[in-house]
C-alpha cells in the first residue's frame, strides 16, 4: 500500500449519498451540508461553483469538482444566479424559508431537479469523513479541485439510476475511482504535498510502503535501511529531506492516527489498540498518545463518543 492508498482507505464509501441532479436554468443550489468532502460530476450543460471567499469555477461536461467542506458554497447555472435550493446538513432540501422540497423534486430513482429532461446533469457523491487518517488526506487538499474525470463518469452515470443486488457497493466503488483519479490527475499537475512526492523515489516511496504496510512491526531506522538496501544515515538524511520528517517521527505519526480511529471503535481495548499500531503495552501507547496529542487515549475517545452524539 502507497501512501495515497493508505490515506484513500479512510475516506473509502460506505453507503454514500449519491445523486443524479436534472435542471433547467435559472437554478442555485445552496450547499450547507457540512460534508467534508463532496464530489460533483458534470455530465451535461455546464455549472459554476463558487465559495463565499472565491472565484467562480466554470464546470464543462466530462469534468469533476471535488470540494473540501464543511463551509458552505453554491452551484449555480451561472454566477449571478441568486440560491434557490439550500441543501442542509443530512442532505435535507429546502426553500431559504426551509420549506422541505423532497417530493417536489424527486424525479425518480437517486434523480432529483426542476426539470425531467434536464438540459443539466449533474452527479454528486458526498463522504462523511471521520478520524485522523482522513484528516491527513484533507489536509492535503485546496478548497475546490476541478479536473477530468474520464470514462468514469458515463459509468458512474449508468449505475445510479438502476436497483439490482450489490448496487450500493458499485456505486461506492465507482465514486472511490472517481475521486482517486482525480487526486491523481491534480497532484500530477499541480504543487503536491511532500508525501505524495516522496512515493515516487524508489528508496524514500519502498520505505514509506513498508511503514504502512506494517506499523505494528518493531521497526528501527537500520532495519528500514536493511530492507530497502541503503545506509541507515543515507536512509535517514533522504527520507528527512523528502518527506520533511526522520522515518520514525513519520512512524509515530501514522502509528497514533491509526490509534486514534481504531479508538473509535466501542469494542476496541487500549491493549488491542496497541498491539495492531506497535506498541507492546497499554502503558506505551497511552504516553505516545499523551506526549504527542496533549490527552490520553481514554480522554480522547470520551471526547470523540460525546462529539458523536
Amino acid at each position: 500500500m502507497d501512501q495515497l492508498a493508505a490515506l484513500l482507505d479512510g475516506p473509502r464509501a460506505h453507503g454514500a449519498f449519491l445523486l443524479r441532479s436534472l435542471l433547467e436554468p435559472p437554478w442555485s443550489l445552496r450547499i450547507q451540508d457540512e460534508a467534508p468532502l463532496s464530489v460533483i460530476a458534470q455530465v451535461r450543460g455546464e455549472s459554476w461553483v463558487l465559495f463565499d471567499d472565491g472565484e467562480p469555477v466554470r464546470l464543462e461536461p466530462g469534468q469533476v469538482a471535488i470540494a473540501r467542506g464543511p463551509e458552505p458554497y453554491t452551484v449555480a447555472d451561472h454566477p449571478g444566479t441568486k440560491p434557490q435550493v439550500v441543501i442542509n446538513p443530512g442532505q435535507q432540501c429546502t426553500t431559504l424559508d426551509g420549506e422541505v422540497l423532497y417530493q417536489t423534486l424527486d424525479q425518480g430513482l437517486r434523480t432529483w431537479g426542476n426539470s425531467s429532461a434536464g438540459g443539466t446533469v449533474l452527479l454528486t457523491g458526498t463522504y462523511n469523513l471521520e478520524g485522523e487518517v482522513s484528516r491527513r488526506l484533507l489536509e492535503a487538499l485546496p478548497q475546490l479541485i476541478v479536473q477530468p474525470g474520464g470514462p468514469i463518469i458515463s459509468l458512474l452515470g449508468a449505475e445510479i439510476v438502476k436497483d439490482e443486488p450489490g448496487q450500493e457497493a458499485v456505486l461506492d466503488r465507482l465514486l472511490d475511482l472517481l475521486l482517486i483519479a482525480v487526486l491523481r490527475a491534480h497532484f500530477a499537475t499541480n504543487e503536491a504535498p511532500a508525501w505524495y512526492r516522496a512515493m515516487s523515489d524508489p528508496v524514500v516511496g519502498k520505505a514509506m510502503r513498508l511503514l504502512h504496510n506494517n506499523p505494528a512491526h518493531p521497526w528501527t531506522v537500520a532495519a528500514l535501511a536493511a530492507e530497502v538496501g541503503v545506509s541507515r544515515a543515507a536512509l535517514a538524511r533522504r527520507f528527512t529531506e523528502l518527506v520533511g520528517e526522520p522515518p520514525m517521527s513519520f512512524l509515530t505519526d501514522w502509528r497514533l492516527a491509526l490509534a486514534a480511529d481504531l479508538l473509535r471503535e466501542p469494542d476496541a481495548t487500549i491493549g488491542s489498540v496497541a498491539r495492531k499500531v506497535g506498541y507492546g503495552s497499554p502503558f506505551a501507547l497511552s504516553a505516545a498518545f499523551k506526549r504527542v496529542r496533549g490527552v490520553s487515549p481514554q480522554a480522547y475517545r470520551s471526547a470523540t463518543a460525546a462529539g458523536a452524539k
